[in-house]
């Protein structure tokens, strides 16, 4: 059913490092022709730590990990490519669809392929207003059954941030900060808040993914907070500014449900004149090396 690339196949089979990407950054995440540009840097960033890049989507219904040029173009010029989550995944394949793959989708067929690190820019969460919406991301109950090391730089900080803590707390997901004992915002170094552990290399990065074999428990996630540079980073003042506007008018459209987060991650470009789409990148890139070392870290046990 999963279709792995040869190039793919061949490192897992030789125990040389992979790294998972997803491919919802490529078609929804970033305007055409940067989209594909982006796609392209980041395979070539992990190529440069010695490791293989498997960007994973579905095509007419068959799930890829790992996509050549050509797919890769698909995927960031297609019109009508979907957005899955891992739940759509079986009703994407039973109708031959095309999607690109979130957080969640992209970690089952990393993790189903035997990939077991995924480098992406920040994860979904638990959203504010959670009392009233219950919304919270898939994202956090697939980490929660899923062996798998997700480098990100924290979460989107247009959500409850120490709530989406807390439920990880509840899930069973080990959360570590990388060479920091905050953990970071998406757009900026520091969301405010600590974390409970702090891994300083790749290699004690891999220490924990092997105890995790070890003590044979839950198959679960974990997760590999790396900060934004701070000199990279959305400027703290400007970001809390344009994020309360964003709410307020997000309430005052009445904009609700999976609609919320596109509609103020747009608002954040649009009012920051594109530097929080700087500081996303920048924080991708970081993740993607960082995953490569930490592949390569993984593979040299």
């Amino acid at each position: 059913m999963i279709v792995v690339s040869e190039e793919v196949r061949e490192a897992l089979d030789a125990r040389r490092p992979v790294v998972a990407l997803e491919s919802t950054i490529i078609a929804h995440g970033l305007p055409r022709p940067r989209n594909l540009q982006v796609a392209l840097e980041l395979e070539d960033v992990v190529r440069q730590e010695g490791a293989v890049p498997a960007t994973i989507a579905v095509l007419d219904g068959r799930p890829h990990v790992g996509l050549d040029k050509e797919q890769l173009e698909r995927i960031a010029n297609e019109d009508g490519i979907r957005k899955l989550g891992h739940r759509d995944l079986p009703l994407a394949v039973a109708a031959g669809a095309s999607g690109a793959t979130t957080v969640s989708a992209t970690a089952l067929l990393a993790a189903l392929a035997g990939v077991r690190v995924f480098a992406t820019g920040g994860l979904g969460g638990v959203h504010r207003e959670w009392t009233v919406t219950q919304d919270e991301s898939a994202d956090l109950g697939l980490l929660a059954r899923t062996r798998i090391t997700v480098v990100c730089a924290g979460v989107k900080s247009i959500l409850d941030v120490p709530a989406t803590l807390q439920r990880l707390e509840t899930l069973g997901v080990a959360v570590a900060g990388y060479g920091t004992g905050r953990f970071p915002g998406f757009y900026l170094s520091d969301s405010g808040h600590p974390v409970d552990w702090t891994l300083d290399s790749p290699g004690q990065v891999a220490d924990v993914m092997r105890a995790q074999d070890a003590l044979d428990g839950p198959e679960s996630a974990l997760i590999v907070a790396n900060p934004v540079p701070v000199e990279e980073q959305l400027d703290p003042a400007l970001h809390a500014r344009v994020l309360a506007e964003a709410l307020r008018a997000c309430e005052a459209e009445g904009v609700s449900g999976q609609a919320v987060t596109p509609f103020l991650l747009d608002h954040l470009v649009r009012h920051t004149d594109g530097a929080s789409l700087s500081a996303n990148l920048a924080a991708v890139r970081g993740n993607v090396r960082l995953a490569g070392r930490i592949a390569a870290a993984w593979a040299g046990a």
